[in-house]
């Protein structure tokens, strides 16, 4: 066996061959992607990807938003039924969001379910000042939970993942907050896997493609700014095994979920290699590395390669449209098979299996008739979409680091048209509301921006806060 002689060593193509498939990677940033997949249960490490290296979160953020809140409701200092109310602070929050005015009043069921599917930072914020207070208080609670759960290199100073210095996490640690989620909230882990909500007519798919297409899908949440490219946090339950993937860095909404659908079908396969696999720990012991996120603000926003403001982003758009070889898909889906034909990217580019969209609303909690006359109210404050051409071109802009001008108009929109212009501005048609537009492009949509980083929509830390985070 020549590779076993003394050095120096020649590593012969068989070698590197096995090295590739065992997953056995030095980490290198050269394109950055941070790659990972546990086993939910145990926490055994099956597949690692500059796991450990710092990384700007994005939205993924708001699975911490979402334990501290499910903790406190746990804990019986606040009910899922409880009553918040949307003050001037979150109501100022950059797109994606729902766009209720101040003084709007939502239920932690309602808020929570907006959050993690439409990724609405409004709601994320309107969590974080009901359970602590302000934002700051709800940052110091996030980041007291973080060390209880061992996620050390992980500090947050907002709720939901818009650009800030210190918004850090890695692979590692999200995967350590997955499998808390899943241990410490058993009652209430399906916030993470809601196929799509209502409100009012507007009704919005999960922007995780795994959902309701990968047969077992089961979680978590999405993100994307332009610092830390597309991120997922997923998870898919087979023969009574759940694995946990995340994804960090990919190059779009698509290749994300690609890149998840690989790392768990990897996972779930039996590796006829898997006892040269060497072993890697579990993910608590992966161990730490010092150095800065990578910034691919260049790589991902710059030049031709203009992204949206949030997730839904012309692949998540298409998807929910659904596509001509979603027959198949749906088919094997339905049996709870993965189909044998069918790639990743082929099966994900499907349209989701049918399901019923959430009912979301303002208000207190409603059911019957109270429910139904609570939507229709919701529905009547909403317009009806007419997109002519230059709606569609709007829909159509990337958005990157011009999001802050979005806030900015749509606060000087509200002031003008009052309560009921921005109750239709919450519901109009996001992927316009969220990208930025040349001027004359830009009708009901809000988007114009003063720009405060040049970091892309949310998340880098070597800059001060510019735009949203992609939902």
């Amino acid at each position: 066996m020549h590779f076993l002689r003394p050095l120096p060593f020649k590593p012969s193509l068989n070698w590197i061959l096995i090295v590739a498939a065992l997953g056995v990677v030095t980490p290198r940033m050269a394109h950055a992607e941070a790659l990972l997949v546990v086993e939910a249960d145990t926490g055994k490490v099956l597949q690692a990807e500059n796991a450990t290296y710092p990384w700007y979160p994005a939205s993924v953020t708001k699975l911490m938003t979402a334990y501290v809140t499910l903790k406190a409701v746990k804990e019986g200092r606040m009910t899922l039924d409880t009553l918040l109310t949307v003050s001037p602070v979150a109501a100022s929050q950059s797109p994606s969001k729902m766009g209720f005015r101040p003084g709007i009043q939502v239920t932690v069921d309602n808020a929570l379910k907006m959050m993690l599917v439409k990724s609405a930072n409004d709601m994320a914020v309107v969590l974080a000042e009901g359970v602590g207070g302000s934002i700051d208080g709800f940052s110091a609670l996030m980041n007291q939970n973080a060390q209880q759960l061992g996620m050390t290199q992980t500090s947050y100073v907002n709720p939901n993942g818009l650009p800030a210095d210190g918004q850090i996490t890695s692979a590692r640690d999200l995967a350590i907050l997955a499998r808390a989620i899943i241990h410490d909230l058993p009652e209430y882990e399906y916030f993470v896997h809601i196929p799509s909500i209502r409100y009012g007519r507007k009704v919005t798919q999960n922007f995780n493609k795994l959902i309701g297409r990968y047969p077992g899908a089961d979680g978590f949440k999405t993100g994307f700014i332009c610092a830390s490219g597309y991120n997922l946090v997923a998870s898919a339950t087979r023969n009574g095994k759940r694995l946990i993937a995340v994804v960090l860095g990919a190059s779009s909404g698509q290749m994300r979920a690609v890149r998840a659908a690989q790392l768990l079908e990897r996972g779930f396969a039996n590796n006829t290699l898997s006892w040269l696999r060497p072993s890697l720990g579990t993910v608590d012991n992966l161990v730490p590395i010092d150095a800065s996120p990578p910034n691919l603000r260049d790589e991902m926003c710059s030049g031709k390669r203009h992204k949206p403001a949030s997730d839904e982003d012309e692949d998540t758009v298409a998807g929910n449209a659904g596509s001509s070889n979603s027959e198949p898909a749906l088919a094997f889906f339905t049996a709870g098979l993965q189909p044998p034909t069918l790639k990743p990217s082929e099966l994900l580019a499907a349209a989701a299996a049918p399901s019923e969209p959430i009912p979301v609303y303002t208000g207190p909690t409603r059911t019957g008739a109270a429910l139904i006359a609570a939507t229709a109210a919701d529905a009547d404050e909403q317009p009806t979409q007419h997109r002519g051409k230059k709606a569609r071109v709007a829909a159509k802009k990337p958005d990157t680091a011009a999001e802050p001008k979005n806030q900015t108009k749509d606060a000087g929109k509200d002031a003008k048209s009052g309560a009921k212009s921005i109750a239709k501005h919450a519901n109009a048609k996001p992927e316009a509301a969220e990208r930025p537009v040349k001027p004359k492009a830009v009708a009901k949509p809000a988007a114009k921006p003063a720009p405060k980083s040049t970091t892309g929509d949310a998340g880098t830390s070597d800059q001060k806060p510019a735009a949203a985070p992609r939902g």
